[in-house]
């Protein structure tokens, strides 16, 4: 019988286990840690807690993962998945990540944070500005210098992006509405004027 089969001693809890009980070290002149991986992960854990981090819980049933991000055990069928990541699944469940890609979202495209918009949202007593009727939950911007515009429904929001941002689109087509449609008058080539 080797020594490798004999097993080793854990500097921590000195108990001998089987070898592969140690993770590798190429720093050791042996290749393993002195600590077996049970006591490593309950000292990398308390090193963690000494800092103020979160920490992963050992408690999480069969099936199920822990999420860092809302501190919740999740099904496995609650989470994306991950190839690369060593259980397959993401890091956070798949609720944190809508809510972290909405913030990051409104951070990258409009350079606002969630409480900047909640603060517009309330300045309109969260309803649509346009109709009235809808709650607000769509950013509004102008598309050619990007300052946001306010908080919109999303009929109206796409209906100011189909009629292209244009405010005499707008006037033509509440026109329309109203029952007198634009009939240009031609002033100029090219050049028209609006009915009186």
């Amino acid at each position: 019988m080797s020594d490798l089969d004999a097993g080793r001693k854990c500097s921590a809890c000195e108990r001998t286990l089987p070898t592969t009980a140690f993770a590798a070290s190429r720093s050791r002149l042996d290749g393993l840690q002195g600590r077996c991986r049970e006591c490593g992960a309950e000292a990398y854990r308390r090193g963690r807690e000494a800092r103020g981090k979160r920490v992963r819980r050992v408690d999480v049933p069969e099936g199920h993962k822990h999420c860092l991000g809302c501190d919740e055990v999740r099904h496995w069928s609650e989470w994306h998945r991950n190839a690369a990541a060593s259980d397959g699944l993401s890091t956070r469940c798949k609720h944190c990540r809508a809510v972290k890609g909405r913030a990051d979202h409104l951070k990258r495209h409009y350079g606002m944070t969630e409480a900047q918009r909640d603060e517009i949202v309330a300045s309109q007593m969260g309803l649509c500005v346009i109709c009235l009727k809808a709650p607000a939950i769509h950013v509004d911007h102008c598309h050619e210098t990007g300052r946001v515009r306010g908080v919109l429904c999303f009929n109206c929001n796409s209906a100011i992006g189909k009629l292209g941002d244009d405010p005499d689109a707008v006037r033509r087509a509440a026109a329309y509405l109203e029952g007198s449609p634009w009939k240009p008058t031609l002033v100029a080539p090219g050049v028209y004027r609006l009915p009186s």
